[in-house]
Order: structure tokens, then sequence, then C-alpha cells
């Protein structure tokens, strides 16, 4: 996850079904209960769009970001 842009980080992951899209976020729940680092994230139908920001650092991208969207994206990659 490497879209950088208005103070935060974004991606658009894709999936064959909703049923995967579904599987991935539930399996993502785990690392991102762990970093206690909450994403924005919307799931329409295959699709799950993730936007990543600090709250607590004023709304701005910071390690924990970056470190989520690596997680999120080992996940993705092992998804696949």
């Amino acid at each position: 996850m490497r879209n950088e842009s208005n103070n935060s980080l974004t991606k658009t992951f894709q999936f064959k079904t909703f049923e995967d899209a579904m599987i991935w976020m539930l399996r993502c729940s785990f690392d991102i209960a762990v970093l206690d680092h909450h994403p924005e994230w919307k799931n329409v139908h295959n699709s799950v769009e993730v936007t990543l920001k600090t709250r607590d650092a004023g709304n701005t991208v910071t390690d924990k970001d970056h470190k989520l969207a690596e997680l999120l994206d080992a996940q993705y990659k092992h998804s696949q």
C-alpha cells in the first residue's frame, strides 16, 4: 500500500468474490488488534478500500500506518 496523498495512505484491494473480501478483512482484523491501529475501510462487493492515517498525530501518516500497510499487503498476497 503506497498511494500516499492528503495525509493518508490509500489502496483498494480486489478479490474474486465478496466472500474472499470478507475473509481477508477478518484475517486482517487480528493484526489490526495487535497493532491497536484501526483503518478506515469500506467493502463493496469484491473490493475493500482502505485509508490509513494516525488520528493521534494530527491525521497524518506515521510509522504505524506504514507498518499496518505492510501487514495488509502481506495478508493480501497470502490470500491470492
